[in-house]
């Protein structure tokens, strides 16, 4: 009997184009939470946004987004993830990918700022509503407090966030907040998708902590978004205890973890 060789199939790395846009869509849809910046920055803002495939016999075995040329997201295999991070040529960037790629990302650039990211989810049915104080809706005029208070409550990841950058926001985001004396003293958004929307700001004034303020907002952003899809999601700071057990208490529970990379110059 003959010996049957068999040959390896080789990975080839393509840009995102009209052509395969069909079976991009069908890939990410898949497992839409894991995928919501690829479906979001490619829906809402493609001429920001460039993805690259890797594809073996045309089949996608991972993909990397890359917004506003310094956001990137990595997926799919392992083999794919570091042929794919061959071709990243930026020179720095803010990353986040699967916990397991983390040696493959460092390999490449070294960071100022790294983190472990927890994406939580609930689905409809799941939510429990915990309101207690009075919310309102924040507008443009809120902009320059909510900078303010963004930047002071995490300088790490918001301290470069600009009054103008905010109001940019509010074009798009669903803001909600809480005032003492015509000040904001917390604040969450979200912006509203079919397939799942994610809280993507939670902050508190320190010094009004502790009063269930942050429970309100994100249960209020919930109940939201759940009258217009199945499904919320927030992504949290591994270490940070007090706000997962705050989401907790609303209803979510972790879903994928992620290590995120900031300030990162390439090796």
């Amino acid at each position: 009997m003959g010996l049957l060789t068999v040959e390896k199939l080789a990975l080839e790395v393509v840009t995102l184009d009209e052509d395969r846009e069909e079976k991009f869509w069908e890939h990410v849809y898949r497992d839409p939470l894991d995928y919501f910046f690829f479906i979001l920055d490619w829906k809402f803002d493609r001429d920001k946004t460039k993805i690259l495939l890797a594809l073996e016999e045309d089949e996608i075995q991972g993909m990397m987004v890359i917004f506003r040329k310094s956001i990137v997201q990595l997926r799919g295999s392992r083999k794919a993830a570091s042929l794919l991070l061959e071709h990243l040529d930026l020179e720095e960037v803010e990353m986040g990918a699967p916990k397991e790629f983390e040696d493959l990302m460092l390999e490449r650039y070294e960071p100022q700022i790294r983190n472990e990211i927890v994406l939580m989810h609930l689905s409809k049915g799941e939510e429990r509503i915990l309101k207690h104080q009075e919310l309102e809706r924040l507008s443009a005029d809120d902009a320059e407090q909510i900078a303010n208070l963004m930047r002071i409550s995490y300088p790490d990841w918001w301290g470069e966030m600009t009054a103008e950058r905010v109001k940019y926001l509010m074009k798009r985001n669903f803001w909600l907040g809480i005032k003492q004396d015509d000040k904001v003293v917390a604040l969450g958004n979200t912006r509203f998708l079919d397939f799942g929307s994610n809280i993507g700001v939670v902050a508190t004034d320190e010094a009004y902590r502790n009063r269930g303020y942050a429970t309100s907002i994100v249960s209020a952003l919930t109940e939201e978004i759940l009258q217009r899809c199945d499904t919320a999601m927030i992504h949290v700071l591994r270490d940070n205890d007090p706000a997962i057990h705050i989401y907790e208490k609303v209803g979510f529970k972790p879903y994928k973890s992620y290590m995120l990379i900031k300030k990162a110059k390439r090796i």
